[in-house]
């Protein structure tokens, strides 16, 4: 073997969308906490292998919880080379006001943190906050040590904005990857063509267009792809995805009746068939994936053309006609990448809403200035998704809350009293049964003031090379290339 052949051999190379930033306290989307994570470590993480997801340790061992569960004491893990001051400062960046980082938010049951000494660290709550410890596995809590470094298993040796990034690992391990690629490649039919050749190791996200060449017609992985060692791996995703709705627009935020009309009229069979099959009807913001305080009724607003038309009459919208000026009514869908993909979805929407005599415009930003214009609330609507950070109905409830309005989670700035009354209820529940009452009655307010259009649940599929061993699905993919290794391919 050559030597150009041993280093491809030693590295693990993956299509990947663009990461906007290695900061932890601005990492927002997937993309940059699967980086982040490669590089450093969070005081917790999730356990790779368990099933139900489970915490254990991370830059710390799991800590000490005081019976009234205000207090958490962490202690640094043997062998981690970061200071508990470090621990300290990491998190408290996330409050600082010259910072403004958007995870701000993770920080708010936090009353205090404090270094007692070298390697512990006790942070004070100001009220019970039941999930706290997943929040110390998320990448924002990510332990920086004074130089900027991290202590995670690679170091980011090469970053070419909209291209590659490269990861070496830190240290040698038998049967690892010592290099992780990124490379970012917009075109589905170019990744799928890299994957054929081997040039990636890794397909995490299958376009539709090339899922009849996935599948063989008995529904399993086509055979050729089984007899090269390729495997298939498909599993309900903890995600939910949705058209957000700017709370504080003044046709869309003030007007219910208008909200619900644009869910009813939402074809999700249409959208299915657009998936070939690969999704999920969402019935709200609370994916199945999530096994506790997940509302299960029927949504009433679910496709139903007919009631979608009442419903725009009863918005002052008859056959879509804005009264104040006699046309249809214009509204304007922000998606944040110029994608084939994204562009076909976009006129798919626009084709739905047609039929209720709305003009759905579609505007295509890079991702940067379109989180930005979220954030800033300079958009009418806008296509996003989000990912569970953690198995509790509460982080995706949170996205609700008006303490968590832009730049926080709460991108459509959504308020409603009695929606943050149940769940700060829910909250300071004693027990799970209550807080999941509460979480249910969030989620029936929810789906009545329609602050989204719910369009869908994902399922994950992934293609991996046979070369690539130890991979597990998982909702938490954060830095899981650190537990990959290398299979002998002959």
């Amino acid at each position: 073997m050559t030597l150009a052949a041993l280093v491809l051999a030693a590295t693990f190379t993956r299509s990947m969308e663009r990461v906007s930033s290695m900061d932890p306290a601005f990492s927002q989307a997937v993309y940059d906490s699967r980086a982040v994570q490669l590089v450093y470590e969070t005081p917790l993480e999730v356990d790779y292998y368990a099933r139900p997801y489970k915490l254990t340790a991370g830059a710390c061992e799991l800590p000490e919880v005081s019976a009234d569960g205000l207090v958490y004491v962490f202690r640094m893990r043997d062998g981690c080379p970061a200071k508990a001051q470090d621990m300290v400062r990491s998190l408290e960046r996330l409050r600082d006001p010259e910072l403004v980082s958007p995870n701000g938010w993770m920080m708010k049951s936090v009353d205090t943190v404090r270094a007692t000494d070298d390697r512990t660290v006790e942070i004070r709550l100001k009220s019970r906050c039941h999930f706290f410890p997943w929040l110390m596995a998320m990448s924002p809590s990510s332990v920086i040590l004074p130089d900027g470094s991290g202590t995670g298993p690679y170091v980011l040796s090469s970053w070419r904005k909209n291209h590659e990034m490269v990861f070496k690992r830190r240290k040698e391990a038998p049967g690892a990857f010592d290099t992780v690629r990124y490379l970012v490649v917009d075109d589905v039919t170019t990744q799928w063509l890299m994957f054929l050749k081997g040039e990636i190791d890794f397909l995490g996200e299958i376009s539709k267009d090339n899922w009849d060449a996935v599948m063989g017609k008995d529904g399993n992985l086509d055979p050729a792809l089984a007899a090269k060692g390729i495997r298939l791996y498909a599993i309900p995703s903890m995600d939910v995805f949705y058209l957000g709705v700017n709370m504080k627009d003044p046709v869309l935020g003030p007007n219910r009746k208008l909200r619900q009309a644009l869910n009813a009229a939402f074809d999700y069979p249409e959208w299915e068939r657009y998936f070939r099959g690969r999704i999920l009807p969402a019935d709200g913001p609370v994916p199945p994936a999530v096994p506790e305080g997940r509302l299960e009724t029927p949504f009433s607003y679910a496709f139903d053309l007919a009631k979608a038309k009442r419903l725009m009459a009863e918005a002052g919208y008859p056959d879509g006609i804005d009264p104040k000026t006699g046309r249809r009514l214009v509204l304007t869908l922000s998606i944040g990448r110029a994608t084939q993909a994204s562009r076909e979805m976009g006129e798919l929407l626009a084709s739905f809403y047609e039929k209720i005599g709305v003009k759905l415009e579609l505007s295509f930003m890079t991702w940067d200035a379109f989180m930005k214009a979220v954030d800033e609330g300079r958009v009418q609507m806008f296509n996003m998704g989000w990912v569970g950070d953690y198995p509790d109905a509460e982080n995706f409830l949170q996205l609700f809350h008006s303490r968590n309005v832009s730049p926080g989670p709460n991108h459509s700035c959504y308020v409603n009293p009695d929606y943050d009354r149940a769940y700060d209820a829910a909250l300071a529940a004693p027990t799970a049964e209550e807080r999941n009452r509460h979480w249910r009655e969030c989620q029936e307010i929810l789906r009545e003031d329609c602050p989204w259009v719910f369009t869908h649940f994902g399922m994950a599929n992934s293609l991996v090379q046979p070369r690539v061993g130890n991979y597990v699905p998982s909702d938490f993919p954060y830095g899981q290339e650190a537990h990959f290794h290398e299979n002998p391919v002959h």
